[in-house]
């Protein structure tokens, strides 16, 4: 069974997933700031591998890709990432937001076993439409990858069940229109939107996009979602104290044991 399935198998649990991109600001820091967000409670990670064009993030999560990039972090980079990150938390589902280029330049195949190999247990690819996904789709279930496809706030009701029917992890339902980025509180119309979908389907759903207070967080899962993703506000941290993490690591952790406590 994917860790995720696990994860979401007990129907009452809320998890909160932190989102981070691998090697932000390097891959030395980025793997101690993920290890302390573990260490604090997170249920499980949602990490983004850096790419020169991320078209669902907006400025913060861009910059941290940036940063990556210019450290010269690269694909397998983040695999080695990965595993250590695995090895540190065998049992914590890991799942990837993946821009397709980044698969299709490796190779379909290649990309997918060698993420299986590093210890991955779902993608989310925000650039490929669920017309053009089929073959994706059955390359992650031969490699026991769980998939995951995104709701937006105006996908019809037969399409959303169907993206909850194509979705083996969980499905991401974006909080609202437009890229990532750190709100000052969740639109009522979210709330809404969350409740409405809870009545289409059963299977696991994850909130993210703009969700930035630990309250935020709580209002999510009040609302019937079973996860919550929160990356933008954690990049600004890191951005805020690149000359010395310390102080960004106790910000993440104690937004973390606020959520969880």
């Amino acid at each position: 069974m994917n860790r995720f399935e696990q994860l979401f198998s007990q129907r009452s649990r809320k998890a909160f997933l932190p989102f981070f991109t691998l090697g932000d600001p390097n891959p030395k820091a980025s793997l101690t700031l993920i290890k302390a967000v573990i260490d604090a409670g997170a249920d499980a990670l949602e990490l983004g591998i850096p790419f020169s064009d991320p078209v669902a993030d907006g400025p913060t999560n861009q910059r941290s890709m940036e940063r990556a990039l210019k450290a010269g972090v690269t694909f397998d980079h983040c695999l080695e990432v990965l595993a250590k990150l695995r090895a540190y938390a065998p049992t914590l589902p890991i799942g990837l937001l993946l821009y397709y280029n980044l698969i299709h330049r490796r190779g379909m195949d290649k990309a997918h076993r060698d993420l299986a190999q590093a210890g991955v247990d779902a993608i989310v690819s925000a650039d490929l439409p669920m017309e053009e996904s089929a073959e994706h789709e059955a390359s992650l279930k031969k490699h026991g990858i769980g998939a995951i496809q995104m709701v937006a706030p105006n996908t019809p009701d037969v399409r959303a069940k169907e993206l909850f029917a194509r979705s083996s992890a969980f499905t991401y339902v974006l909080s609202g229109f437009g890229a990532t980025g750190a709100r000052q509180s969740v639109d009522p119309r979210t709330i809404e939107r969350i409740k409405h979908l809870r009545q289409l389907t059963d299977k696991p759903m994850v909130v993210g996009f703009g969700i930035s207070a630990p309250e935020h967080v709580h209002a999510i899962w009040q609302a019937g979602a079973n996860g919550a993703i929160v990356g933008s506000k954690f990049s600004s941290m890191i951005e805020a104290n690149l000359n010395d993490l310390t102080p960004a690591q106790q910000q993440i952790v104690a937004f973390t044991k606020k959520v969880k406590n």
